[in-house]
C-alpha cells in the first residue's frame, strides 16, 4: 500500500506550525514554561476537531489529547503517536519565516534574511541525498522548528488520512501533542491514565529509515562551592573566593575526553552546562550521559572526587554535590516488549525502506515515558541541523513518515 493518490497536507501545516513561536524556557517554573505553546496546541485541537476526532482537548498544562477511533472489531493494544510542540531555546524561535525549495537542485542554499547563513551539501552529508526533493528551510535569522513540529504535522495528517480511510483497519489510536520536551519537562504533567495507552512512539528522528529504540540514561549533577566573604581591601587570611574555586574545579575536567567535544558514538560524557557565582556561593551545573545506567554513578563519583580535590586546594571551602536523575535509556523497557521494535520494523520494510536502528546521543519525551509505563521508540521524520539556523526538512521524508504510521497501525492489528 502507497499513499501515492493522497493529497498530502503535512508540509502545508508545518510550515503554518513553525510560524507560530513556541519556544520553551529553563528558567520558568510554569508548566508550561511558557504560555504561547498553547497558541500552537489550540490550533492542533481545532484543526483536529475539523479533521473529525470530536475529542481532541488542550488541557491546562498545554498537552494535546485526541483518539483516531478503531476501525476493527479485535482487541488491539491501544498505541500512541506522540511529537511536542516547542522549540529549544538555543536559538530564536520567533518570527520563523519557512522557504519551500521545491526539487532542490543540489546548489548552495543561501538563506535570504542573512546571507551569511548557506546550507551546504558539503557541510550536511544527508543532505546530498536529497536532490530533487523538496526541502524546507528558515529564512536566516532563526531555526526553522522541524524539531518537532514536522513530528506534528506528520501526526496530523496521518489523523486526516486515517479518518478519510476507515477501510484502513487498525485499533485506538491516542495522539499526544506535549509542551517543554525540549528543557527536559515534556512529560511531567502527562495524565497517563487519561492517554490509555499501552504503547508508543515518538516521531522526533532524523534521516529516513532511522529507527532509535535506545538512549542516553541521564543525571543532573550540581557542584556547589562555599568560600567565605570580606571586605577586599582587608581579605588577607581571611577571604576564601568561590568563584576561583569553581573556576579552578572547571579547569580541573579533563580535556582530551569525558566530554561532548570529544566522545561519539556510546560514549558517555560530563558536560559543564552553566557557571556562576559569587565570593560566598559559586554553582556548576552539569549534565550526565551514559547509555549504561550503572555508568552514570561511576561518572559522578570522579566528578565529586575532582570536587574535593578543588576544594582542598581552596582552605576554607566546602562542597555540595547533589544529584538529580533526569531519564533513563529507552531500551531497558523496550528490551521487555521487543514487539514494539519488531512491529516498527515491519511497517518500515512495508514502506520500502530498511530500518536502520541507531541510538540516540540524547533522550526524547519516550525516554521517559517508556519508565512511565508506555514503552515508546522514536521515528524519523526527517529533521535535520536542528537547533540551527541551518535547519532543514525534506516534505518527501515527512510524507514517508506519515506511510510508515499507517502501516504501522497495520501491522498492530494484524498481529493482535
Amino acid at each position: 500500500m502507497g499513499l501515492e493518490n493522497y493529497q498530502h497536507t503535512a508540509a502545508e501545516r508545518f510550515m503554518r506550525y513553525v510560524q507560530v513561536d513556541t519556544q520553551s524556557d529553563p528558567n520558568s517554573p510554569a508548566q508550561p514554561s511558557t504560555e504561547k505553546q498553547k497558541d500552537l496546541g489550540r490550533i492542533l485541537a481545532e484543526e483536529l476537531k475539523a479533521i473529525g476526532i470530536g475529542d481532541a482537548e488542550l488541557d491546562e498544562h498545554g498537552y494535546v489529547y485526541a483518539t483516531i477511533p478503531a476501525t476493527t472489531d479485535k482487541e488491539v493494544p491501544v498505541i500512541c503517536y506522540c511529537a511536542h510542540v516547542d522549540t529549544a531555546p538555543d536559538c530564536s524561535g520567533a518570527g520563523v519565516k519557512p522557504i519551500l525549495h521545491k526539487a532542490w537542485d543540489g546548489s548552495d542554499i543561501v538563506l535570504p534574511d542573512d546571507n551569511s547563513v548557506v546550507i551546504s551539501a558539503k557541510d550536511h552529508e544527508y543532505l546530498k541525498q536529497k536532490i530533487g526533493e523538496d526541502i524546507i528551510t528558515a529564512s536566516g535569522t532563526t531555526l526553522l522548528g522541524a524539531d518537532d513540529k514536522a513530528g506534528v504535522a506528520i501526526i496530523m495528517d496521518l489523523a486526516k488520512y486515517l479518518i478519510e480511510h476507515p477501510e484502513i483497519k487498525h485499533g485506538t489510536i491516542r495522539i499526544l501533542f506535549t509542551p517543554d520536551e525540549e528543557i527536559g519537562r515534556g512529560v511531567n504533567k502527562v495524565d497517563m491514565q487519561k492517554l490509555g495507552a499501552q504503547f508508543g512512539y515518538t516521531l522526533d528522528g532524523g534521516p529516513r529509515g532511522h529507527l532509535e529504540g535506545e538512549s542516553f540514561s541521564a543525571d543532573g549533577a550540581t557542584v556547589i562551592f562555599h568560600g567565605i566573604s570580606a571586605h577586599p581591601g582587608y581579605a588577607k587570611g581571611k577571604m576564601v573566593s568561590a568563584i576561583k574555586a569553581a573556576a579552578a574545579f572547571v579547569d580541573k575536567l579533563p580535556k582530551h575526553e569525558w566530554n561532548p567535544e570529544t566522545t561519539e558514538g556510546m560514549q558517555g560524557f560530563v558536560h559543564p552546562v552553566s557557571i556562576e557565582g559569587q565570593i560566598e556561593k559559586a554553582t556548576v551545573q552539569f549534565i550526565v550521559r551514559d547509555f549504561v545506567t550503572a555508568k552514570l554513578a561511576e561518572h559522578e563519583e570522579r566528578l565529586r572526587q575532582i570536587a574535593m580535590e578543588t576544594a582542598q586546594e581552596f582552605p576554607g571551602t566546602t562542597v555540595n554535590f547533589i544529584v538529580k536523575e533526569q531519564y533513563r535509556n529507552m531500551k531497558e523497557m523496550l528490551d521487555k516488549h521487543p514487539f514494539v521494535m519488531s512491529n516498527a520494523e515491519e511497517a518500515y520494510k512495508r514502506a520500502g525502506l530498511t530500518p536502520e536502528q541507531l541510538s540516540i546521543r540524547g533522550g526524547t519525551d519516550g525516554s521517559r515515558l517508556s519508565f512511565m509505563g508506555m514503552p515508546c521508540p522514536n521515528i524519523f521524520t526527517g529533521e535535520m541541523a536542528i537547533h540551527s539556523k541551518q535547519e532543514y526538512v525534506s516534505v518527501q521524508d515527512m510524507e514517508k513518515a506519515i506511510e510508515v504510521l499507517v502501516h504501522l497501525a497495520q501491522v498492530w492489528e494484524q498481529n493482535s
